[in-house]
């Protein structure tokens, strides 16, 4: 299996190096990082980043795609070039060829990009669902998932169950349609229905962790290292604080013990997608 990278969206926030690390101005520059899998049941994209829906009209009333809090307080960069339907024409693919979306969740900036795929099965965890589909009440519920996204959406595929374990860690291993290399890894407390997606390959396993950690340093090494303003972000989206630091204790065990076997990577951390799309170490 062939693996792309794509950068399906910018954000740049006020705060510069307080939020990404390395920035010199007064905003920074977060990406969201998407895979697109080339394999024999056709493509499979991991997260769609932001739709060309949500370049056109993200305010559009009564049920905006992106709200204007989120808009604001992420300043984001809506550009239909960056958007994964964009990126994968200019692969020399077409929407058509994309069979299969796993999400690593529902957040409007992970599933806007559904709708560019009308052929695709979108497949993620029950609990994710049902969190997003539910009674959206309080300030993060209603700013992160944005029916207008996915309310035409209809070919849903949802994981409850658990198989043989992946590294230590439970394991979502048979997807409907697609091969035992690719398999969901739940890590809920971002969302409760929040997973990674893991992909083996010749070179090894990749797993894109989503936004069970934003910051680069928070991996492959002993202790966390994070930038205040990430840290502070995760804090204010997460639904379940232990969960959370405990798959992220978990993961950068993992990333530490297994370096050879396991390339661990999250949805905005710049500097990895960089390193991801180049080809180089993390």
């Amino acid at each position: 299996m062939k693996i792309h990278h794509l950068n399906c969206g910018t954000d740049c926030p006020l705060g510069g190096a307080l939020f990404d690390g390395r920035s010199k101005g007064l905003t920074a520059h977060l990406v969201c990082h998407c895979l697109l899998i080339e394999t024999e049941a056709g493509l499979v994209l991991v997260d769609t980043g932001y739709g060309l829906k949500d370049v056109d009209h993200p305010h559009r009333q009564p049920e905006p795609r992106i709200t204007r809090a989120m808009r604001s307080m992420l300043n984001i960069k809506l550009r239909e070039e960056e958007t994964a339907i964009r990126l994968i024409e200019g692969l020399g693919f077409s929407a058509s060829d994309v069979r299969h979306i796993l999400l690593t969740h529902l957040d409007f900036d992970h599933a806007g990009g559904l709708e560019d795929f009308p052929n695709a099965s979108v497949h993620l965890m029950d609990a994710e669902y049902t969190a997003a589909t539910g009674p959206r009440v309080g300030f993060v519920p209603r700013n992160r998932y944005r029916p207008a996204q996915f309310n035409q959406i209809t070919n849903w595929k949802r994981y409850s169950g658990q198989g043989e374990s992946w590294f230590g860690f439970p394991a979502v291993r048979d997807i409907e349609g697609l091969p035992p290399e690719i398999l969901f890894v739940p890590l809920p407390g971002h969302t409760w229905g929040h997973a990674g997606v893991a992909v083996q390959s010749e070179s090894g396993w990749l797993l894109h962790a989503g936004d069970a950690y934003f910051y680069r340093h928070e991996m492959r090494r002993e202790h966390r290292k994070c930038t205040p303003g990430l840290r502070g972000y995760q804090t204010m989206m997460e639904v379940d604080r232990a969960q959370r630091l405990a798959n992220q204790d978990r993961l950068r065990q993992l990333s530490v013990e297994k370096a050879g076997e396991v390339r661990i990577i999250c949805a905005h951390d710049a500097v990895e997608f960089e390193a991801c799309a180049a080809g180089r170490p993390l």
